[in-house]
């Protein structure tokens, strides 16, 4: 990575690589069967920030091998990372769980279709999220490394976990360290699998992946504060879902536990602690910098 980065051109090449990715590696939407595969491409395909993938390339760039396998590692990985994220949300937004109306600014899976296929939406993503991980161009080792990464992030442990105590804590006080384990399962588990899986297509050193480790603990974390804020701060337009449902829900948060003020500080504290992390890798870290800087800056 040379002096004369852009990260507005960076993001749109590799925005652009993600949703190609995609196209290529999900099932064709008249594919039987037809309804399913193409619900699914309305979960996966439509829109969103594209952060974990993206965090995906920008750890792959952290390596020396530049060759095509390694490349297609970073596709597939790209790819299986996004359907798991949006399996979660199809799921997230179900009756039984949150009950939304309002994903990325259109009508949720199970109101553009119906509850049961949404169920069998995520499924299916969930799934073949795995299989793209399997089926990846790359030596057996490196495929097994992030199968196992993405599925412990992913289960009771991870995301899944996390979405547990979730709606386990809805009308209950948490403390600030029940709060942090909350989060760091929900949201920060695929956030760092994202970067874990970069570094394994990229094969980097374990000291290199400690310095990954730490940075993608601290940028989890930000990401879910700034989401927080945001809900309390934002409306539905902006956030392109509904605003103020952590609220309505009673749900705990850091701004209902520890005020604005903190909640803001807190994460642009993390923000710092992400991009130091990444010290030893130099200027090819800069995307990596840059995101932590998209990340905590979001809706300003």
């Amino acid at each position: 990575m040379n002096k004369f980065f852009s990260f507005d051109d960076w993001i749109r090449a590799h925005g652009q690589r993600t949703e190609l990715a995609l196209e290529n590696l999900l099932d064709a939407a008249n594919a039987n069967p037809a309804r399913l595969h193409e619900a699914m491409r309305y979960a996966a395909q439509g829109g969103g920030k594209r952060i974990r993938p993206l965090l995906v390339y920008a750890a792959g760039e952290l390596g020396d091998d530049a060759s095509a396998e390694t490349q297609a590692a970073l596709d597939a990985a790209a790819v299986a990372i996004e359907c798991i994220h949006a399996y979660s949300l199809v799921h997230d937004d179900l009756p039984c769980m949150d009950d939304d109306d309002l994903r990325r600014g259109r009508p949720t899976v199970h109101k553009a279709f119906d509850e049961a296929t949404a169920l069998l939406v995520g499924d299916a993503l969930q799934t073949r999220a795995f299989e793209i991980l399997a089926n990846a161009q790359c030596d057996a080792e490196t495929c097994l490394a992030m199968i196992a990464a993405l599925a412990s992030a992913s289960g009771s442990r991870g995301m899944a976990g996390g979405q547990a105590i979730d709606l386990e804590s809805v009308g209950k006080k948490l403390d600030l360290a029940g709060l942090k384990q909350m989060h760091a399962m929900k949201t920060g588990a695929l956030l760092s699998c994202s970067v874990q899986l970069g570094g394994i297509a990229a094969q980097l050193k374990p000291s290199q992946m400690q310095d990954l480790a730490n940075y993608s603990e601290a940028l989890g974390l930000a990401f879910q504060i700034v989401d927080d804020v945001l809900d309390a701060t934002a409306d539905s337009n902006t956030l392109g879902k509904t605003a103020g449902k952590d609220a309505a829900n009673d749900k705990p948060t850091y701004v209902t536990l520890m005020g604005l003020d903190y909640a803001k500080k807190a994460a642009k504290d993390l923000q710092g602690t992400a991009i130091a992390s990444l010290e030893s890798f130099g200027a090819k870290a800069q995307a990596l910098k840059d995101l932590a800087l998209l990340v905590v800056n979001r809706g300003k």
